[in-house]
């Protein structure tokens, strides 16, 4: 696997570098996932208007660890992969990207396989949080271990 970008980023997400950085003469597939910030959520009511996401310090170190462990599978199943993977944080309006995931392979199925597994990996493994802003001015929190959110919400409530 060749590890072409991988990033967690406050500036826009760029497809075309990503797109760039797994273009490859030996890749007849290029597999590309784009997670873009939208104006609801199916588990709060109103309409969701910016996000403002938050890593834990670590977190450029483990997608680069998600990056590897997911290309690592690709590379098991007899498919070499380049990956380019990039997470946006700070505060993002709706239709800004928040992520970007480019998979390069000679076949498409290894291409989309390891693009739909490493976006999995990411949502369920990178220490990244989102703090949704809502048109009525409230806001929820998503990610947060539950004693961090009940702490961050007192916290409000102090402030």
């Amino acid at each position: 696997m060749i590890e072409a970008l991988v990033e967690i980023c406050p500036t826009p997400l760029d497809l075309a570098a990503h797109l760039a950085a797994v273009d490859s003469a030996a890749f007849g597939a290029v597999a590309t996932f784009i997670g873009q910030v939208r104006d609801h959520d199916p588990d709060v009511v109103g309409e969701v208007v910016a996000l403002d996401y938050s890593a834990h310090p670590d977190a450029p170190r483990i997608l680069a660890d998600i990056v590897d462990r997911v290309a690592r599978g690709s590379a098991d199943a007899g498919h070499e992969v380049r990956i380019a993977a990039s997470h946006r944080i700070g505060h993002l309006r709706v239709g800004d990207c928040a992520l970007v995931v480019c998979v390069a392979s000679a076949h498409r199925a290894a291409a989309f396989d390891t693009c739909r597994a490493l976006v999995e990996a990411i949502k369920s493994d990178l220490p990244i949080w989102k703090r949704q802003s809502r048109a009525d001015g409230a806001h929820t929190w998503v990610g947060l271990p539950e004693a961090e959110a009940v702490a961050s919400a007192e916290a409000s409530a102090e402030a």
